[in-house]
């Protein structure tokens, strides 16, 4: 079988980067298999704007701004950018599942992943699941 993609949310990039985060050592763990075994990691500018946020808030600017240098600089990760279509689309997510509380980004994710076939996710989120995706780990 030929490697996939693997989508990647917000909740692994920070555990990946915080070594207190509660799932680091999981992150930590699986992180080698993935990069081993997947053709490549997608993540959207959503996710990379909550990681950063995130990782100022509790690893302080040097940490954040060092997240997104390494983005930058992997060709193995593509940042796919959200556009009106994609909202539009997310935002009919949304309103289609009112009993669950998917957030702004996990929508817009969830299009992405969708429209480009991707059926793995590294996410610490029982959204994606929810979602119908397959969660890593």
């Amino acid at each position: 079988m030929f490697p996939e993609n693997v989508f990647v949310d917000t909740g692994a990039w920070v555990a990946l980067a915080d070594k207190d985060d509660a799932n680091h050592k999981k992150a930590v763990a699986i992180y080698p298999s993935l990069l081993k075994n997947q053709k490549g990691f997608i993540t959207s500018n959503l996710v990379i704007a909550e990681t950063y946020i995130v990782l100022l808030n509790e690893l302080g600017h040097r940490s954040a701004i060092h997240f997104l240098e390494k983005i930058k600089a992997s060709p193995r990760i593509m940042r796919i950018y959200s556009n009106d279509d994609i909202e539009r689309d997310a935002e009919e997510l949304l309103r289609k599942y009112d009993d669950q509380d998917f957030s702004y980004a996990d929508a817009v994710s969830f299009v992405i992943m969708n429209r480009h076939k991707i059926r793995k996710v590294f996410c610490f989120d029982k959204h994606f699941t929810v979602a119908g995706f397959e969660a890593v780990p």
